[in-house]
C-alpha cells in the first residue's frame, strides 16, 4: 500500500466527521456561518482567516493571523485574540473567550452575546449592555474600527455610547 493511499484510508478512518474547518478559499466564511445562526456579520471584525465548528456541540474557534485591536470612535476600545473561542447556537453565543472590551480604565472579557429580536446583548459578567441590531451590519477593521483613512463608515455614525457605564 502506498503512502498516499495509508493517508487517505487514515483520514477517512480516524478524522472526527462532525468538525468543520474552513479557510478563505471554502465557503461558508466565519460570517454567512454568523449569519445562519441569526447574528450580524459586524460582531466580528475583517480577518477572520478561517475557523472550526463542532456542528453537534456547537464549539467553535475562529482564528486571526494576528490579535486585533481597535477602538470605536466615543464609544469603546475593543481586543480580540488571535484566536477566539465559544458555543453558537441561534441567537446565542456562549463561553466566549478572546474577546474584551475596555469600559473606564477596565479590560473586562464579554462572555456572552445573544439577539433579542432587532437587539443584541453583550455580556461581561457582572453587566450586560443592549444595542441595535442595525449598529452591526458591517464588521469592523482591525486597527481603525469604522474610521478608516479618516473616512468613517455608515455604522459608526448610529453614535455609539458607553452602555455599560451606565449599567453599573
Amino acid at each position: 500500500m502506498s503512502l498516499l493511499t495509508a493517508s487517505f484510508l487514515f483520514l477517512i478512518f480516524f478524522t472526527p466527521p462532525f468538525i468543520t474547518a474552513a479557510t478563505d478559499d471554502e465557503l461558508p466564511t466565519a460570517y454567512s456561518l454568523l449569519q445562519s445562526y441569526n447574528f450580524p456579520v459586524g460582531i466580528l471584525p475583517k480577518g477572520v482567516s478561517s475557523y472550526d465548528l463542532d456542528k453537534s456541540t456547537g464549539k467553535f474557534h475562529a482564528y486571526f493571523n494576528k490579535s486585533c485591536s481597535f477602538s470605536l470612535q466615543g464609544s469603546y476600545q475593543l481586543d480580540y485574540k488571535s484566536t477566539i473561542s465559544g458555543v453558537i447556537s441561534e441567537n446565542k453565543l456562549t463561553k466566549l473567550t478572546g474577546v474584551k472590551v475596555k469600559v473606564l480604565f477596565f479590560w473586562l472579557n464579554i462572555v456572552e452575546v445573544n439577539r433579542n429580536g432587532d437587539q443584541l446583548e453583550f455580556s461581561v459578567g457582572i453587566t450586560s449592555a443592549n444595542f441595535a441590531i442595525g449598529e452591526f451590519y458591517e464588521s469592523p477593521q482591525c486597527g481603525c474600527g469604522f474610521d478608516c483613512n479618516g473616512l468613517k463608515l455608515k455604522t459608526e455614525s448610529l453614535g455609539r455610547r458607553n452602555s455599560f457605564v451606565s449599567s453599573f
